[in-house]
């Protein structure tokens, strides 16, 4: 069998998930690992990993004759133009979230994918968990039947740093993009119209930066279902993640993962386990499987499960709320570049 050759850019914490998580595959060999900010310490962490080449310049991985595939775990600002440049040499990408904060760039990336005829895949891992996958399964199969109300839970266990909080791009096409593409996933439809409320009730310093720390999205989807997203940045009791779909025969809901299911009842109180406490224990499997199933589409040449066009759906999703928000109405999807490029706010 084919051994598919990777080149990995960015070796921050989620670009360390993926190399170790492709690692495990037996038809993968990591070949080069690029970082702006590579020394000594990532070169012993390539080294321990038997990954020959480190290096600060993501061209060297790119131009590289032996790999077929590049990983972009970069910064956010870097994707269009790594993603127009490999797909230019041929390669293959798997793009974490959001493929940019830009529309016209998302646009600008995914052209030169289709140009070229290599595979794109972006990062929504969520679609992976086993929870979620189970949700839209029973959609699917009509368990429930037409879909009327969607609600989505998401609240990280802490805020950001502030240096991330400056260049997130804000809790809409940061945080909720995730839910944004959840949505889409479950529903089986396409966001039609967003009305979006924030405020700041956890720390100043995201108003300091335009931003917001709590919000809810009301969303209207093209087949007439609701839905109704909230995201806080601080849950003091864990990571809270979950979903459920009300339909005209049923609904289907799941709720938080946990260390153990036992509930220890007695006089005094009914205690079970917090919910896992951030986003690489919930969904460390999820990351797995999105990277299994990524090579196994190179190797088979199959079309890969969230594309360019999932990625700029969401962004557009996220574009609206972000606009709805600071409009204080409703924005429909469909409006919300326009209303972007006439300066509206």
């Amino acid at each position: 069998m084919k051994t598919i050759q990777i080149g990995i850019i960015g070796a921050g914490r989620i670009g360390k998930i993926h190399a170790d998580n492709l690692l495990r595959l037996p038809q993968v060999n990591i070949v080069a690992v690029s970082d702006l900010f590579a020394g000594p310490q990532l070169e012993a962490w390539a080294a321990a990993r038997q990954i020959g080449l480190v290096t600060k310049d993501s061209k060297e991985l790119i131009e590289h004759p032996e790999i077929d595939a590049i990983f972009i775990c970069s910064s956010t600002d870097t994707h269009v133009p790594l993603i127009q440049q490999t797909a230019e040499a041929g390669k293959h990408i798997f793009c974490e979230k959001p493929i940019s904060m830009d529309i016209t760039q998302t646009e600008a990336a995914i052209a030169a994918v289709n140009k070229a005829g290599v595979k794109l895949q972006i990062g929504f891992n969520r679609r992976f968990d086993h929870n979620f996958k189970r949700v839209r399964e029973v959609v699917q199969e009509g368990t429930i039947g037409n879909p009327h109300i969607i609600k989505i839970t998401s609240r990280d266990p802490n805020p950001p740093h502030e240096d991330y909080i400056k260049v997130s791009g804000g809790i809409f096409m940061d945080m909720m993009i995730h839910d944004f593409d959840m949505a889409r996933f479950v529903a089986g439809s396409e966001v039609e119209e967003v009305y979006a409320q924030g405020n700041v009730l956890i720390n100043p310093v995201f108003a300091e930066h335009g931003d917001v720390d709590t919000a809810i999205v009301t969303l209207r989807f093209e087949n007439g279902a609701l839905g109704v997203i909230d995201n806080s940045r601080q849950a003091v009791y864990g990571y809270d993640q979950r979903v459920e779909v009300f339909g005209s025969k049923g609904s289907v809901a799941v709720a938080n993962d946990h260390a153990n299911t036992a509930v220890v009842s007695t006089a005094d109180a009914i205690v079970s386990e917090k919910p896992l406490h951030f986003f690489l224990e919930r969904y460390q499997a999820a990351y797995m499987e999105e990277t299994q199933i990524f090579i196994d589409c190179l190797l088979n040449d199959k079309a890969v499960p969230v594309n360019g066009h999932d990625g700029m759906q969401a962004e557009r999703i996220a574009l609206a709320a972000k606009l709805s928000s600071r409009l204080g109405r409703p924005v429909k999807v469909s409006e919300a570049l326009a209303l972007l490029q006439q300066n509206a706010l």
